[in-house]
């Protein structure tokens, strides 16, 4: 396969994300514009929606990176693409310092992403990530989380928890509370769920990859082919197009 093939059916699952961050981010602007009211921080209506948005995000970029490697995708094509996720998660911590600086994102999706796809990568190109193991390991990673936050919470008194709970060391994901940030995926338990994309990825068969996917999947496909473009300008988009629409209303 060369390593430039696509596989539809998972570039549309990339694309229905989108297309639902795409709905979760308008309806949180329409909120931070006071145009509604929402609790998007504690309601088990947005904060499973999150939820369920990064886990598709992470699974897909697990299971891509296997097919990645099995295509023979070499080190050099990788730290193209690397480089530009963690040069825009930069311009992610500068945005937000801008326009959130009392809660601006130090270690959000596209932060983790890069330690995760490092993690990833390496894992497979030296086979630890084979068989039972990145299955084992993804679920241990996401059992792990709350009870190391409830562990460390009991010993919020310490030098360790002090340090873990800073902007420095919070990406591990070990916290006695969730940092005030606009977003926060550290490494547990997310790093577990992009495993369960690499174990997928090593399980399916590929005929089950390679089905075709209707006009509206391809429609999907399309768009989750150019995702982290898509990422970067879709919040400019929509913030721009209300802030213009509100002023025009007055």
């Amino acid at each position: 396969m060369p390593s430039g093939a696509r596989h539809d059916r998972l570039d549309a699952l990339r694309g229905l994300a989108l297309v639902w961050m795409t709905v979760y981010h308008f309806c949180f602007d329409l909120n931070h514009f006071g145009l509604i009211r929402q609790n998007f921080y504690e309601d088990p209506r947005w904060t499973l929606q999150r939820t369920a948005i990064v886990s598709l995000f992470l699974f897909t970029a697990g299971f891509g990176q296997v097919l990645a490697v099995q295509a023979g995708q070499g080190w050099p094509r990788f730290w193209r693409r690397w480089g530009q996720v963690a040069g825009c998660a930069v311009l992610v911590s500068l945005g937000s310092w801008w326009m959130f600086p009392g809660s601006w994102i130090s270690f959000g999706v596209l932060h983790g992403l890069a330690v995760m796809l490092l993690l990833a990568r390496a894992g497979l190109v030296r086979r630890w990530l084979q068989g039972w193991v990145p299955w084992v390991v993804g679920l241990a990673l996401i059992a792990a989380a709350p009870l190391l936050d409830a562990w460390l919470a009991a010993h919020a008194a310490t030098p360790l928890a002090a340090a873990l709970d800073s902007r420095w060391l919070n990406g591990l994901g070990v916290v006695t509370h969730k940092p005030v940030t606009e977003d926060y995926v550290p490494l547990l338990p997310w790093l577990g769920v992009l495993l369960l994309g690499v174990a997928a990825g090593q399980t399916l068969p590929r005929a089950a990859v390679a089905r075709p996917v209707g006009r509206l999947g391809h429609g999907l496909a399309a768009l989750g082919r150019w995702s982290l473009s898509y990422y970067m300008l879709h919040q400019l988009v929509l913030i721009g197009a209300l802030m213009a629409w509100m002023r025009w209303l007055r």
